[in-house]
């Protein structure tokens, strides 16, 4: 079994890949062959609407046709058990890398059929894992869960299986404070939560990689 993490963070080291990495933990602790690739380290773009994977005929018909960097990634995930994606939340959205990710993978299996429909040809779980700086409170006041069903509702109906959401919270951005201009929340309150309640966003991210080894 092979289960695919995709990091659209700039950042390696810190709350997504650290969270897709538990995810990727718990995944290799049911045998999983697992891989964790981080979006900034290639070169590519998003979707260029060339249409090439909905000609009838086409020799790309169904598969992304552009060539580069998230080339070989797509290929991966085409034959994976299971993947996650996981980002960073910012101004309400993913990060742009994992945006132009999502248009290429999910585009290329969309049918314009009545309705539509995918012509991907497995049935594969998939995850979201987000990172933010707000509160559960905020994210709901600002309709951030609209966009993340959108996504999740995106990889239901491209990949055949219920995809799964786990959201952090209240993360903590910084390693030393004193070093940025900054007054929105206690500094020393946010340490402690990330030191309380970053390890239950662990755990859930563990049990979150066992799931996706599950047959359904």
């Amino acid at each position: 079994m092979k289960i695919i993490a995709i990091n659209g963070s700039p950042r390696k080291k810190w709350n997504t890949a650290t969270l897709l990495e538990k995810a990727l933990e718990g995944a290799a602790s049911q045998g999983a062959d697992t891989e964790l690739v981080h979006l900034y380290d290639l070169d590519f773009k998003g979707c260029s609407s060339c249409f090439s994977c909905k000609l009838k005929g086409g020799k790309s018909y169904g598969k992304c046709a552009m060539d580069d960097g998230l080339t070989p990634i797509l290929e991966k995930i085409a034959t994976a058990d299971a993947f996650v994606l996981g980002s960073p939340i910012y101004f309400g959205t993913v990060t742009g890398e994992m945006r132009s990710c999502m248009e290429r993978l999910l585009f290329q299996y969309l049918a314009y059929t009545s309705p539509p429909s995918t012509t991907f040809t497995r049935k594969v779980p998939s995850a979201f894992i987000y990172t933010m700086n707000i509160s559960e409170k905020m994210m709901t006041e600002y309709q951030y869960s609209i966009h993340f069903g959108s996504n999740e509702n995106y990889l239901t109906r491209m990949f055949g299986q219920q995809a799964e959401t786990l959201c952090c919270f209240e993360t903590l951005q910084f390693e030393d404070y004193d070093k940025v201009v900054f007054n929105y929340f206690d500094p020393e309150e946010r340490k402690k939560r990330h030191m309380e309640v970053f390890p239950e966003d662990c755990r859930k991210a563990h049990e979150l990689g066992i799931r996706l080894t599950e047959t359904k």
